[in-house]
């Protein structure tokens, strides 16, 4: 059985194209960064990701990075996306990066049973 893409609108899909092109140019730092976000959007009540989060906020911080930017649209994007183009984002996100998603399974997986 094969992932067939499902039908999106022209935002969307244009917005999942850049950040599929930032992922590519992103650092492991920062992928790692990243997949702990995508962590919290797929469990957002898990208290462990909650406290793992607050961890990186800084109160007096310089001007944001370009990748801070990048995360900041990341985030505005994908909480505007219905549940099937988010399956859809992860979908092309498997195409480019299958090692990346697996890891975020893994780590989905592991949140199981947490409170």
């Amino acid at each position: 059985m094969t992932a067939e893409a499902i039908p999106i609108s022209y935002v969307p899909a244009q917005e999942m194209r850049c950040i599929l092109h930032w992922f590519s140019e992103w650092t492991e730092h920062q992928r790692n960064r990243f997949l702990q976000d995508l962590l919290g959007k797929a469990v957002p009540d898990k208290l462990c990701l909650l406290l793992e989060g607050l961890g990186s906020l800084q109160l007096s911080a310089p001007p944001p990075s370009l990748f801070q930017c990048q995360m900041k649209l990341w985030d505005q994007w994908f909480q505007s996306w219905d549940i099937d183009e988010r399956n859809e984002f992860l979908r092309q996100l498997e195409q480019q990066d299958p090692n990346f998603v697996a890891l975020f399974y893994k780590e989905l997986a592991g949140t199981a049973g947490q409170a």
